[in-house]
């Protein structure tokens, strides 16, 4: 699976129901060849900017916890601030209130184009290819 079809699994998968970290996470893991059962559990709360819009973009927080997977851990929090600022400059903010533009006018990213920039933005930093 080439990064940019990974980014649409993800688009799909948030399409079916899943939530935003859900969906980037499950993509991520399928690439990765990791099983996503337990993932799709652990990222259930964060969905939603930790469910009430007000925290991190529940894309992004997939996105991070499989650098997590993939570094095992070490050397993570590097990545995961690079992550962001990848998505950031993707996105606008890396905030669900912002994104969403909840109490504003407009909406800088919609979820599904959220979920694609965050695989977008983990491939990028983590080096995969297309």
């Amino acid at each position: 699976m080439t990064l940019t079809e990974c980014a649409e699994k993800a688009a799909l998968l948030k399409r079916s129901g899943y939530n935003c970290c859900q969906a980037a996470a499950a993509a991520l893991a399928e690439m990765e060849g990791t099983a996503p059962d337990d993932l799709l559990k652990i990222a259930a709360g964060f969905g939603a900017g930790m469910g009430n819009m007000e925290a991190t973009c529940g894309a992004l927080a997939g996105a991070v916890m499989m650098a997590g997977r993939r570094t095992d851990g070490r050397g993570t929090v590097r990545y995961a601030r690079q992550i962001s600022e990848n998505f950031k400059a993707k996105c606008g903010s890396v905030t669900c209130r912002d994104l969403k533009g909840y109490g504003a006018a407009n909406i800088f990213c919609p979820c599904e184009q959220c979920v694609r920039n965050a695989v977008l933005a983990y491939g990028e930093v983590m080096g995969l290819s297309e």
